[in-house]
C-alpha cells in the first residue's frame, strides 16, 4: 500500500476528469466481499477488486465508498469488527483508522451505503459505477439500483490506469523478477517421466512463498495447441514440447505473465526448431517495433506477416503474403492477439470493457480470424505495459474445419499441414514497458528465449542436478 497522498491525488485526478466531461452526481466504488467456499466460514482466498485497490488501497473485505462530485465529499462505508469476530481474527484497526490510510476522514456504517445511493437516485442525481465482476458486487449493485456501468467513469479510470506511474513500474519490475525466478524453477524441473503436477507445485509454491500467489491459473502443458490447458495430470514425454504460461502476483498485487516453450529432453527436433525460430523472430520483431506512437494492432499484423512468409517457405501456405494477411489466413496459426495490457491484473482492466481498454476511439475491432481476438490495439504511449506473446499452433479441429469449409483453399496446403497434427503449439511471452525512447523488458534478467539459449540453459540444468 502506498502513502495516503497517492490515493488522494488519484481520486482528485479522477474527479477532475469527470468534471471536465461535465459529469455530476456521485461515484460509487464497491470493494470485494469474502466468498464462501464449502461452507459459510470457509472462504476462497481473499483478493480485493483492482480498481478499488488503485483508488483506495484498502485490502480488506466489505468496504465501499462514495465520491460526491457536487458536494466534494468522500465517504468510506464499512463496519467495525465486533467482539465475536475479534475472537477469530484478533484486534483489528477501526474503519476510521483504515480509511485514514487512504486519506479519507469521513466514514459510515456499510448499511448506510444503501441510503446514500437511494437518496441520490430519488433526487434524480446521476450515479456512476463500473461494471461489477464478483457475484456479491453484482447483487449489491442491483440492490442499490445501479443497472448499468458508467462509460464515462470507466473510460476515465482506464485513461489513468493505462499509464503506469513510476512507483507502479518499480513494483511491476519486482513482480516480473520474481516471476522469472519462478519460471527458472519450472524449467529446471522439466525432465521426462516427471508429472506435470509436480512442476506446477514447485513453481506455485515459490509464488506463494515470495508473493501473493499466481496472477492467473497456471498453464503447463504438452498440448500447447490448447491455449488454456490447466490439466496437469500427465508425465513429461521425451520429444514433446512443453508450454509454460505462468505469472506471479506480488504482495502488492501487481502481476507478471511470462511464457516459454521447452523441448522435453533439452533438444529441439529439426521441425520443432523451424517453428520455434519463427515464433522467436516474431517476439523479437514485436519488441523492436514497440515504441510510442506505434499502434499495437500494426505490430500484430507485422507478426502475422512474418508467420505467413516463413510458413510459405516451409510449404504450409502458398501465394501472396499481403493477400493472406488481408483475408485472415494468419488466424489459422495465430488465433489469438499479440498481447494485452498488464498491471494490477494479468489482463489489466478488461473487466471494465475489453474494447474500451484495448482500442482507441477511432479504432474498430476487426472481423478477421486472429486479429478479431486482439485485446490491445491502441497506439502506444510511454507508460503502457503490454505482453509480447506471439505463437504458432497446429490445432487439428480448427484446421479440419477450415479444410471442410474450403476456407483459404487457394492459400493453405492442407495435406502438408496435416503432417503437423500432434505437434502442439509454441508461445513466447515477455512483459514489456513502453518508454519515451522505445521499450524495455520488465524484470531483472530475461528468461532464455533464443533456441540456442534455451538448449544451453536446459543442458546446464541437467548437469547441475
Amino acid at each position: 500500500m502506498f502513502e495516503a497522498k497517492i490515493y488522494k491525488d488519484r481520486r482528485a485526478t479522477l474527479i477532475r476528469l469527470m468534471k471536465e466531461k461535465g459529469q455530476k452526481g456521485i461515484i460509487v466504488f464497491l470493494g470485494n466481499a469474502s466468498a464462501p467456499c464449502q461452507f459459510i466460514n470457509n472462504e476462497y482466498k481473499w483478493r480485493q477488486d483492482s480498481t478499488w485497490l488503485y483508488y483506495f488501497g484498502i485490502d480488506e473485505p466489505l468496504y465501499a465508498a462514495v465520491i460526491d462530485l457536487d458536494e466534494g465529499t468522500q465517504t468510506v462505508f464499512a463496519d467495525d469488527v465486533a467482539l465475536e469476530d475479534i475472537i477469530w481474527t484478533g484486534p483489528t484497526p477501526s474503519v476510521a483508522e483504515v480509511a485514514a490510510t487512504s486519506g479519507i476522514d469521513r466514514t459510515d456504517r456499510y448499511c448506510k451505503l444503501d441510503w446514500a445511493v437511494s437518496e441520490a437516485i430519488i433526487k434524480g442525481r446521476p450515479v456512476h459505477a463500473i461494471k461489477p465482476t464478483r457475484y456479491y458486487n453484482r447483487m449489491k449493485a442491483a440492490d442499490l439500483g445501479i443497472d448499468a456501468p458508467s462509460e464515462v467513469l470507466s473510460r476515465a479510470i482506464i485513461q489513468m490506469r493505462l499509464i503506469k506511474e513510476d512507483r507502479e513500474i518499480e513494483l511491476m519490475d519486482k513482480a516480473c523478477s520474481l516471476g522469472q525466478q519462478m519460471h527458472v524453477i519450472a524449467r529446471k524441473g522439466l525432465r521426462p517421466g516427471r508429472m506435470e503436477q509436480e512442476i506446477v507445485g514447485e513453481l506455485e509454491g515459490f509464488a506463494i512463498g515470495r508473493g501473493w500467489g499466481m496472477s492467473f491459473p497456471t498453464i503447463l502443458t504438452q498440448h500447447g495447441e490448447i491455449f488454456h490447458n490447466h490439466s496437469h495430470g500427465s508425465a513429461i514425454e521425451l520429444g514433446k514440447l512443453i508450454v509454460i504460461d505462468a505469472g506471479l502476483e506480488s504482495n502488492e498485487h501487481y502481476a507478471s505473465d511470462f511464457t516459454r516453450t521447452y523441448p522435453a529432453g533439452g533438444k529441439f527436433t529439426p521441425r520443432q526448431r523451424d517453428i520455434y525460430s519463427i515464433v522467436y523472430e516474431c517476439n523479437e520483431t514485436a519488441f523492436a517495433m514497440t515504441s510510442p506512437g506505434v499502434a499495437y494492432r500494426d505490430i500484430h499484423i507485422a507478426v502475422t506477416r512474418i508467420i505467413l512468409d516463413r510458413m510459405r517457405t516451409l510449404g504450409l501456405v502458398r501465394g501472396d503474403v499481403d493477400a493472406m494477411v488481408e483475408t485472415g489466413v494468419g488466424g489459422l496459426f495465430l488465433p489469438h492477439g499479440l498481447g494485452h495490457n498488464i498491471g494490477l491484473d494479468a489482463h489489466d482492466m478488461e473487466d471494465l470493457c475489453e474494447d474500451w481498454v484495448g482500442y482507441d476511439p477511432d479504432q474498430k475491432r476487426s472481423d478477421l480470424p486472429g486479429l478479431h481476438s486482439l485485446r490491445m490495439a491502441r497506439k502506444l504511449v510511454a507508460g503502457n505495459v503490454v505482453t509480447d506473446e506471439p505463437g504458432i499452433y497446429f490445432i487439428p479441429e480448427l484446421i479440419g474445419k477450415w479444410k471442410t469449409e474450403g476456407k483459404a483453399k487457394d492459400f493453405v496446403n492442407y495435406d502438408k499441414l496435416e503432417e503437423y497434427f500432434g505437434f502442439g503449439g509454441i508461445r513466447l511471452e515477455d512483459d514489456v514497458l513502453v518508454t519515451r525512447e522505445g521499450a524495455r523488458h520488465l524484470g531483472n534478467e530475461r528468461l532464455p528465449i533464443a533456441p540456442d539459449e534455451v538448449e544451453k540453459a536446459m543442458e546446464e540444468d541437467a548437469s547441475g542436478r
